[in-house]
């Protein structure tokens, strides 16, 4: 089961909105669908969650770049909504760059990827698999990935923030005041 919420802080502090993802296909739509949430600008939080699985949060200040954090990305790249969050710079990856490449595959002409005589066998060869910025070229690795920080100013931590599991946006709400006006919406 998902929940997405926005919350928008105003003046008069957070307004929350519950919100529709079916339409939402890349990050960018998400930023903008944050931004039409707050006419003067102001810090839109997305919050998604999956129950017991993962969540993320995406900030959106103005027309800046949005800022991402997702709990555990293999999870997330599970989820139509965690795909939206999980773009080739938020993983390390160069765009386009799906993992594995033509020259990475076995097209020797052996059947079924047999090892030739004196080429090791698949154990071996994933012993050496390719990784960049820690991040192995071709997969989404377990655990978080984005901006830890991303909540820093509003009072989580990047340690508390790493540590949450389960119902993550209630306890975000909490640490920003806005419990009641999530719950309005869930």
């Amino acid at each position: 089961m998902y929940f997405a919420a926005l919350l928008a802080r105003t003046e008069d502090g957070w307004e929350a909105s519950d919100t529709e993802l079916d339409d939402v296909e890349t990050l960018s739509d998400l930023a903008d669908l944050a931004r039409e949430a707050s006419p003067d600008e102001d810090t839109v939080l997305v919050l998604i969650e999956q129950e017991d699985g993962w969540f993320g949060v995406v900030r959106v200040d103005g027309e800046e770049d949005p800022r991402v954090y997702v709990s555990d990305a293999a999870a997330a790249a599970r989820s139509s909504y965690g795909e939206i969050l999980l773009t080739d710079e938020l993983l390390g990856r160069e765009p386009g760059d799906d993992g594995a490449d033509l020259d990475a595959l076995d097209l020797d002409g052996t059947e079924d990827g047999e090892p030739e005589d004196g080429e090791p066998d698949d154990e071996d060869a994933d012993v050496g698999a390719a990784s960049a910025g820690g991040v192995v070229v071709g997969t989404v690795p377990h655990g978080p990935v984005g901006d830890a920080q991303v909540l820093e100013d509003l009072g989580v931590s990047e340690k508390e923030l790493r540590a949450m599991t389960g119902d993550a946006v209630t306890e975000i709400a909490d640490v920003l005041g806005a419990s009641e006006v999530l719950e309005t919406v869930r």
